[in-house]
């Protein structure tokens, strides 16, 4: 959900998994058109989000396996003070709502492990990228971290959803089999042939004096390596989009994306596609972003696979929901957690560049993570 449009799905009526290797996202689009190809659809109201429409997250790593790809057996939908209920197959209209999504928190509150690594190996990690970036192999990588909690008790899924939501308007809010978050950034929004993509990189915290706040916007709008960071993911995005589209136009100047703990330099892409794409042929082009991967492309996986030291799973990914069409919404899975019953798995990262400082990057991230780690605590 982002705003007061929102897609929940419940049960499930059809799931496909794509694979591994380049050719996933064109077997995920295959798959979908064939599965539909049999479908008698009934809709109406023909707005966007009616009709048959699937929900999917596919791993960061393309090689790495676990992406997933379902189409629920019963969604109902909202916008602008409107709802609908999608169903498919012979389910009735009086399913009910799983407990995880109304029943009450848990009296319990989640409690810290720690990083897969400690804090000091991730430094050091950045310290060898600054080195690399140094050498001229990378102009950028983004090196991401993991943090663990448990609790006695399942986390009440609902009520998490709930609290991002209410902390994080804003943001496109998701749960996709156990990953769930609150993202600020748009990978992905198309509508027959117009295409929609917002990169975020530069980050700087927000402050609740007034006054200290405004200073650190303008600081980060003058900021020499947040704006070059920026601008090397503005080029991987605009370089991908032009494969796809036969016009594109974007921001000239990045502008401050807000958000209640952060702000980002943002640049936002407006486009028309070439004939025929789905939303599936142009992430094919679009991930991994230097948002989180880095520049040049494959030298940036190829040191995040030796320095990162974890796996990101769904973390980093495209997740996002897609309709009959191909069309549809994804973001980047970014402020998130993977849950597993009692536990979750918290992950953030930072774009390494020239001039990055190891203890600033670590800050950064433990910024990111209190998104996740405040929801998870119904004490915050």
């Amino acid at each position: 959900m982002v705003g007061d449009f929102s897609l929940e799905g419940y049960g499930e009526a059809w799931r496909f998994d794509p694979g591994v290797g380049q050719g996933r996202f064109r077997r995920a689009r295959d798959a979908w058109r064939d599965w539909l190809a049999g479908a008698d659809v009934d809709d109406r109201v023909s707005e966007v989000g009616t009709g048959p429409v699937g929900f999917a997250s596919f791993t960061f790593d393309p090689e790495a396996p676990g992406s997933v790809m379902a189409v629920p057996a019963v969604v109902v939908g909202r916008r602008e003070g409107r709802s609908w209920v999608t169903t498919i197959g012979d389910v009735g209209l009086s399913i009910s709502t799983p407990p995880s999504a109304t029943g009450a928190d848990p009296p319990d509150r989640p409690r810290y492990v720690g990083p897969s690594h400690p804090d000091w190996e991730w430094m050091d990690s950045v310290a060898r990228a600054l080195r690399l970036i140094d050498s001229g192999r990378l102009e950028k990588v983004v090196l991401a971290r993991d943090v663990e909690v448990w609790s006695k008790s399942p986390f009440g899924v609902g009520g998490l959803l709930r609290r991002l939501h209410l902390s994080f308007p804003e943001c496109f809010t998701f749960l996709v089999d156990g990953l769930v978050g609150a993202s600020p950034e748009l990978l992905l929004r198309q509508s027959g042939r117009e295409v929609e993509s917002v990169a975020l990189a530069g980050t700087a915290p927000r402050h609740p004096d007034p006054g200290l706040d405004e200073q650190l916007a303008r600081r980060l709008l003058g900021s020499e390596k947040d704006l070059r960071e920026h601008e090397l993911t503005v080029r991987s995005v605009e370089g991908s989009l032009r494969e796809v589209c036969s016009r594109l136009d974007r921001n000239p100047e990045p502008t401050l994306r807000e958000l209640v703990n952060l702000r980002h330099l943002s640049t936002r892409f407006t486009g028309l596609s070439a004939e025929g794409l789905s939303s599936f042929d142009v992430l094919d082009r679009l991930h991994p972003t230097a948002a989180v991967g880095g520049v040049p492309r494959q030298a940036a996986m190829e040191v995040i696979a030796v320095l990162e030291k974890i796996d990101r799973g769904r973390y980093a990914g495209p997740v996002g929901w897609f309709d009959a069409d191909g069309d549809g919404e994804w973001a980047i899975a970014l402020r998130c957690a993977q849950l597993n019953q009692t536990g979750a798995r918290l992950y953030a990262g930072a774009g390494i560049v020239a001039g990055s400082l190891p203890e600033d990057e670590l800050a950064e991230t433990r910024l990111k993570l209190r998104a996740m780690t405040n929801a998870l605590d119904l004490r915050a």
